[in-house]
C-alpha cells in the first residue's frame, strides 16, 4: 500500500448526500477482484449518458478538476452496500482523500485499509472547505496526516481527528498484510518452535 504523509492537489466538489457505494461503483463492474483498472468506471452512471458519452457537467469530466486527489463530499459518503471495490475504485482514479461531516463505518474502514484517508469535519468546515474547491484547479488544498490538517489554497488551516493506529499505518503504507508482515521473523520463529515440539504436525 502506498504511504500517505502529505497531499497537496486538487480538491473537486461534490456537495451530493448520501453517495452510495453503488454509486461509486456500479454493480456490473464488480466482476473483478483486481484493484487496478476500476477508475475508469468510477461514478459511472454519473460521469457518462447510455451511450458512454461523458456528461459535460459531472464534476470529474470538467477540465479543472479532471486530476483530482481529494474529494470534498457531501454527508454520509460511502453509504450503502460494503462493496471494497468502491475504494479501489476511488484510489485508481487517484483520490487519495475524501472529506466529509460523515461515512458509512464499513466504506470508512475499507478507505484505510487501501491507503485513502477519509476525513470527518464539522459542516462549517465543509462549507469553507466546499467553497475552496469551487475555486477550480488553480486552488490547491493540502491535506497533512503527521500535522493532522487541512489548508486550503488562501491558507486557512483546519484540525481534523485520525486514530492513531490508522495513522500509523497510512503514513507507513502498512495494510492489513502488511501489519502481518512486520511480524515475520516472530511468525518464522513460533513455526520453528511448534515444528520441534511437535515434529509429526
Amino acid at each position: 500500500m502506498e504511504k500517505f504523509s502529505t497531499l497537496t492537489g486538487i480538491a473537486a466538489p461534490m456537495p451530493l448526500v448520501n453517495i452510495d457505494t453503488d454509486m461509486i461503483i456500479p454493480k456490473q463492474f464488480l466482476k473483478t477482484i483486481q484493484r487496478s483498472g476500476l477508475g475508469k468506471n468510477l461514478f459511472d452512471e454519473m460521469r457518462f449518458d447510455r451511450e458512454g458519452n461523458e456528461i459535460a457537467d459531472f464534476v470529474l469530466n470538467q477540465p479543472a478538476y479532471r486530476s483530482a486527489e481529494i474529494l470534498v463530499a457531501g454527508d454520509n459518503f460511502g453509504c450503502g452496500s460494503s462493496r471494497e471495490h468502491a475504494p479501489w475504485a476511488l484510489l485508481d482514479f487517484g483520490i487519495r482523500c475524501v472529506i466529509s461531516t460523515s461515512f458509512a463505518d464499513i466504506f470508512f474502514n475499507n478507505c484505510f485499509k487501501n491507503g485513502i484517508l477519509p476525513i470527518v469535519m464539522p459542516q462549517e468546515v465543509m462549507d469553507v472547505l466546499m467553497a475552496d474547491a469551487r475555486k477550480g484547479a488553480n486552488a490547491r488544498m493540502t491535506v497533512n496526516l503527521e500535522t493532522q490538517t487541512v489548508t486550503t489554497s488562501d491558507g486557512q488551516s483546519f484540525g481534523f481527528e485520525v486514530d492513531p493506529f490508522r495513522k500509523h499505518c497510512l503514513l507507513n503504507g502498512l495494510d492489513d498484510i502488511g501489519l502481518t508482515m512486520e511480524k515475520a521473523s516472530s511468525i518464522d520463529a513460533f513455526e520453528a518452535k511448534a515444528a520441534t515440539l511437535r515434529p509429526w504436525a
